[in-house]
């Protein structure tokens, strides 16, 4: 019992002066911002309109999502999020100040656009399950005559930055030549540059340090199809060449993660969550959590071990929820 105490001690001691190299550091998180908003209710019966469930409404609750919820889990982890994105000019887009606000992101900056809806998934919930989940969104790529002012301001924060981090929607926000500017100026200005992907054509993230898509997407951007499992090695090694990275790190779900490195073999995680309850911002957490770590001088490896176990916490609360130190601590006790 003294022993299983003694090693609970030393792992509280290692969190916390991890998270105390973390404080200070300014992670730049450039992209799709939207609102996470839960309809809670129960299910009693079935309505006699169409063979669907009756919610009946409890209770309403908003949180940060997307790009948003990534800098909450940057602030959770004790880093100064810096959050760059869009919205619309609506009513949506004014319930963000005291949303950020309360998830400690005070530095941000999020464009108006009076020609596209702020991005909202609203997902209602009966009984811990989801029952159906609508998008409000426009992803028409933006217009070149509204990102000057946006580049303009990303280029003097990314002086001020310590790394810089792209949570990729596909919403529209980070068109092509936007990415390439960005990836440009990072380079030059020696910041890693973390990208959360999307789509199937990841040569427009090519040159960034390290990428984090999921199996499927690894796979389609490797043009393999995703039932050939024993090939995500080649379609590893295959990103990691052509998109020039320095690292790849694939999660797979209940399966853990592969980290793929220039000139290194292959790293294999184990997935660390005891009871899955919703993977939703699951991705969020470990594109955080490796941009935090590796601006405090942790290498690859080190920090894609603790993106794991941040990952693991997240995916066992129900809704959207950041990694915070609180939470670390608790998983350890």
């Amino acid at each position: 019992m003294t022993a299983g105490r003694n090693e609970i001690k030393n792992a509280l001691r290692k969190i916390n002066d991890l998270i105390n190299k973390f404080a200070g550091i300014n992670v730049l998180i450039i992209g799709d911002v939207m609102l996470d908003r839960y309809q809670w209710g129960s299910v009693s019966r079935i309505s006699p309109e169409a063979p669907v469930p009756i919610v009946l409404l409890e209770r309403s609750s908003v949180t940060a999502g997307g790009a948003a919820n990534v800098a909450a889990n940057v602030a959770g982890l004790g880093a100064v999020p810096h959050l760059v994105g869009i919205t619309g000019n609506d009513e949506d887009a004014g319930l963000f100040p005291k949303i950020l606000e309360n998830s400690g992101i005070t530095s941000h900056r999020l464009f108006g656009l009076a020609d596209r809806p702020t991005t909202v998934k609203t997902r209602i919930i009966a009984h811990q399950q989801q029952i159906v989940r609508i998008d409000q969104e426009l992803t028409r790529p933006l217009d070149e005559r509204e990102t000057p002012e946006i580049m303009d301001y990303i280029r003097r924060e990314v002086k001020k930055a310590d790394v810089v981090l792209i949570s990729d929607y596909a919403k529209g926000f980070l068109t092509d030549g936007l990415l390439r500017q960005i990836i440009e100026i990072s380079r030059k200005s020696n910041k890693p540059l973390i990208v959360d992907p999307k789509g199937r054509d990841y040569s427009k993230y090519r040159g960034a340090t390290l990428l984090t898509p999921n199996r499927k997407e690894a796979f389609e951007a490797g043009n393999l199809e995703d039932h050939h499992h024993h090939l995500l090695e080649d379609a590893g090694r295959r990103l990691l060449q052509e998109l020039e990275l320095d690292g790849l790190l694939v999660t797979l779900g209940e399966n853990g993660m592969k980290l793929f490195m220039r000139n290194q073999k292959t790293i294999q995680l184990k997935a660390t969550a005891r009871h899955v309850y919703d993977v939703t911002g699951a991705g969020d957490t470990v594109i955080a959590a490796l941009a935090v770590c590796l601006a405090a001088g942790l290498d690859f490896r080190e920090s894609a071990e603790f993106a794991n176990q941040a990952a693991g916490i997240v995916v066992e609360q129900l809704g959207t929820t950041a990694i915070s130190r609180e939470l670390l601590v608790n998983y350890l006790k």
